[in-house]
């Protein structure tokens, strides 16, 4: 699901005329898409990770890690989480996607401009971590507003690009089925 998750937040910013990256390597770390255009000469520049899954994630961030060692809490653990064990955890989670510095050397070398750190998520079971996530300057998007939004052909400046397919796959299931 995670791939094909990926694919279709590609498709979707081709579609708004973004160059696109995916699955860029650098060592044991990844970056799911970078996607940089230019308006009128100035760079637009977007560094998204996509968490996706058919089932709700329990949390997308781990256990800060002084919590683990000072109570032994697994880092996945789906134990319930204060307010500050989440921005703590999300503080973790953000350096280690976006601000982690190979990452960072990189997108600079594509293209020294801001770049947004952006989130697609599908199913949560907790709505205040991605509450959190924007407050800590985190775009989130929900894919199934992605997906709804090229069914609609908003965002379709390249509507023969190379995830049509997969969006037309989209689109059928979405139909009424016919009678016969």
């Amino acid at each position: 699901m995670a791939l094909l998750a990926e694919e279709l937040v590609e498709e979707w910013l081709n579609r708004q005329g973004f160059f696109t990256i995916r699955g860029i390597k650098l060592g044991v770390h990844e970056m799911d898409l970078l996607a940089i255009k230019f308006n009128d000469g100035a760079p637009v520049c977007r560094h998204v990770e996509v968490q996706a899954s058919v089932h709700p994630v329990s949390y997308i961030t781990n256990v800060p890690t002084h919590v683990q060692r000072s109570t032994g809490r697994a880092s996945g653990s789906a134990k319930t989480r204060s307010d500050d064990e989440l921005r703590e955890g999300i503080a973790e989670w953000t350096h280690k996607k976006f601000h982690y510095p190979s990452k960072v050397k990189l997108r600079t070398r594509l293209c020294d401009a801001d770049w947004t750190h952006e989130l697609v998520v599908h199913k949560v079971k907790y709505e205040r971590e991605l509450e959190l996530m924007r407050e800590a300057g985190i775009l989130v998007h929900h894919l199934s507003d992605i997906v709804y939004a090229m069914t609609l052909g908003r965002g379709s400046l390249l509507a023969g690009a190379s995830g049509a397919n997969l969006v037309d796959l989209v689109n059928m299931n979405l139909t009424p089925p016919i009678d016969t």
